[in-house]
C-alpha cells in the first residue's frame, strides 16, 4: 500500500473509513460522536464518492431514536446504512438494535463510547453505553487508537455484510475520538478490493420490494418463537472467522497484525491484564517500563467483544500466566463483576489449573488513567491473595475498594520516541491534569501540555501527542485555554 499520512482524530478516521461502505447515514448529533456525522455530511455535500461511486445520502432526524429507525428502514430497503452515536443516544437506539440484529441486517453503528448519566450527567468517555447493548445481538468491535479506528472500521463493515449481522464499532469517547494523530490512511482503491460484492448483491436482493413481496416483522407465539431465536446461532458461531478473515485482509494491506485478541508483553509472563479501549496503549508503555526492570508482565487487548470467543482468548494468553486482572471501564451495580471480567471468568471455568482472575474498574467518566495505576494492578497480582473488585484512579474511602497507588513514573524512553499518553481533554486542548502537593497542605492543579511529533516502534504512524511541561498559574484558565487552542491550530500540521 502506498502510505498516505494524514493528521486526524478518531472521529474523522471512523468517518473516513465508514463513508467508503455507506449509502445512507441516519444521524443525530451527540457529544462526542457529532464530528463523525459532521464530516460525513460535509463530504456528501461536496460530492465525495463512496466505493460504489455514489454520494452518501445523509438524513438528520430529530432524535437518536429517529436515526435508528432510519437505519432500520433504510437497511430493510436494501441500502448500506450507518449511524454515529454515543451514550444516551445509543440507549435510545436499543429497541431498533434488537430488530436490526434479529432481521440480520448489516448496519454499522459507530460509537465514541461515553458514560451514561446515572447520579449525574457526564459527557466524557467510558464503556457503560456499549456494555448496555450486550444482549441486543449486535457484534461489537473495539479499537484502542486512531490508527486502529482507521484500520478496523472497514473490518466492521465488511464482516457485517458477509456475516449478515449488524456491528457496534466503538472506541473511547474524547480519549480516542478527539485524539489527533498522524495515521496511515487506507486508500479507497484498496478497500474496494476487499468488499465481497456477492454479499452486497445478496443483501440487496433481500430488500423489501413490492415487485416480490415477503412477510417480515410478524408476531410469534410460544409454539415457534424460541425455535426461531435459536436458529440464529449458526450466524454468530460463524462470525468470528469472518472477522478474522477481514482482519487478515487489513493486515495484508497495512503490514500490521490484528487479531480478535492481541497479546503484548513477555512471552513467559506470569501476570497479565486483560482490557480493551485506549487504556491498552498506556498499559503497553507501562509493560515496557516494567520489562526493563525484569518483570514478566503482559496485556491481552480485546478487539472482538461480541461474539466473545473464549477459545481465541485462551490462545492469546501465555501458558505461564498465573494471575490475571481484568479491567472494565464501567460499573454494573449489584453484579458479581463487570461484563468483561465475567466473560473472562466464564472462559476460565473449564480450564484445568486456571489462573487466578480478579477484576477492577478504572477510568469512569474519563477519570485520569496513569502508569502508576497499572503498576499498582500488577503489584496487586503479586500478592498471594490479590484484591478483587478493586478500583484504580480514585481513593475510595467509603467502601475501601481502591488499590494503593505509588508515585507517578516516567515511562518515556531515553530517546524520547515514546511520549506521555496519559492526558485528558478540555475543550479542544490536549491536557494532562495532575495533582501535585504544594509546600502547604493544599493540593493544587497543574496543567501540563506540549504537542510533539513522535514515531514509536509499536506504530509506524507518526503521532502528535502530549508530553510534560508545567503551567501552574491558572488564575485565568479561560484565557489560557484560548491561547493554547490557538497554539494547537497553528501547529496542528507541523
Amino acid at each position: 500500500m502506498s502510505k498516505v499520512m494524514k493528521t486526524m482524530d478518531g472521529n474523522e478516521a471512523a468517518a473516513y473509513a465508514s463513508y467508503a461502505f455507506t449509502e445512507v447515514a441516519g444521524i443525530f448529533p451527540i457529544t462526542p460522536s457529532s464530528p463523525m456525522a459532521e464530516k460525513t455530511d460535509d463530504w456528501a455535500a461536496n460530492g465525495k464518492k463512496n466505493l460504489f461511486g455514489q454520494t452518501v445520502k445523509v438524513v438528520e432526524m430529530q432524535s437518536e431514536a429517529g436515526a435508528a429507525g432510519t437505519v432500520h428502514g433504510s437497511l430493510s430497503a436494501g441500502a448500506l446504512t450507518t449511524t454515529y452515536t454515543a451514550s444516551q443516544g445509543l440507549l435510545l437506539m436499543i429497541p431498533n438494535l434488537y430488530k436490526i440484529a434479529g432481521e440480520q441486517l448489516p448496519g454499522v453503528f459507530n460509537v465514541s463510547a461515553r458514560a451514561v448519566a446515572s447520579h449525574a450527567l457526564n459527557i466524557f468517555g467510558d464503556h457503560s453505553d456499549v456494555y448496555a447493548c450486550r444482549q441486543t445481538g449486535c457484534a461489537m468491535l473495539c479499537e484502542s487508537s486512531v490508527q486502529e479506528v482507521m484500520d478496523l472500521t472497514p473490518v466492521a463493515h465488511c464482516a457485517a455484510l458477509e456475516g449478515k449481522l449488524p456491528f457496534i464499532n466503538f472506541f473511547d469517547g474524547f480519549r480516542t475520538s478527539h485524539e489527533i494523530q498522524k495515521v496511515e490512511c487506507i486508500d479507497y482503491d484498496e478497500l474496494s478490493k476487499i468488499v465481497d460484492m456477492d454479499a452486497v448483491n445478496a443483501f440487496r436482493r433481500r430488500a423489501l420490494n413490492p415487485e416480490h413481496p415477503v412477510l417480515r416483522g410478524t408476531a410469534q407465539n410460544p409454539d415457534i418463537y424460541f425455535q426461531a431465536r435459536e436458529a440464529a446461532n449458526k450466524f454468530y458461531d460463524a462470525l468470528p472467522a469472518v472477522v478474522e478473515e477481514y482482519m487478515g485482509e487489513i493486515n495484508r494491506i497495512t503490514g500490521r497484525d490484528y487479531k480478535l485478541f492481541n497479546y503484548y508483553g513477555a512471552p513467559d509472563a506470569e501476570r497479565i491484564i486483560i482490557a480493551m479501549g485506549s487504556a491498552c496503549e498506556a498499559i503497553e508503555e507501562t509493560i515496557d517500563y516494567l520489562a526493563a526492570k525484569g518483570e514478566k508482565v503482559g496485556l491481552v487487548k480485546v478487539h472482538l467483544f461480541r461474539p466473545f470467543v473464549a477459545e481465541k482468548l485462551l490462545e492469546a494468553i501465555p501458558k505461564t500466566v498465573k494471575k490475571i486482572a481484568v479491567l472494565d471501564r464501567t460499573k454494573e451495580p449489584g453484579a458479581q463483576g463487570e461484563p468483561l471480567y465475567m466473560d473472562v471468568c466464564t472462559a476460565m471455568f473449564e480450564v484445568e489449573n486456571a489462573p487466578v482472575v480478579v477484576g477492577g474498574r478504572y477510568g469512569l467518566g474519563s477519570k485520569d488513567v496513569t502508569p502508576a495505576q497499572f503498576i499498582a494492578v500488577y503489584a496487586n497480582l503479586s500478592l498471594d491473595k490479590p484484591k478483587n473488585h478493586f478500583t484504580i484512579g480514585i481513593v475510595d474511602d467509603v467502601t475501601n475498594h481502591s488499590l494503593e497507588v505509588g508515585e507517578e513514573v516516567n515511562v518515556t524512553g531515553d530517546d524520547g520516541t515514546i511520549s506521555c499518553k496519559f492526558w485528558g481533554l478540555a475543550l479542544t486542548v490536549l491536557l494532562v491534569l495532575t495533582k501535585t502537593p504544594s509546600k502547604s497542605s493544599v493540593t493544587t492543579q497543574t496543567c501540563t501540555h506540549r504537542l510533539t511529533s513522535a514515531t514509536t516502534p509499536k506504530s509506524p504512524a507518526v503521532s502528535h501527542r502530549a508530553t510534560c511541561v508545567s503551567v501552574t498559574n491558572l488564575s485565568a484558565p479561560h484565557t489560557w485555554l484560548r491561547q493554547q487552542t490557538s497554539l494547537l491550530v497553528t501547529n496542528r500540521n507541523m
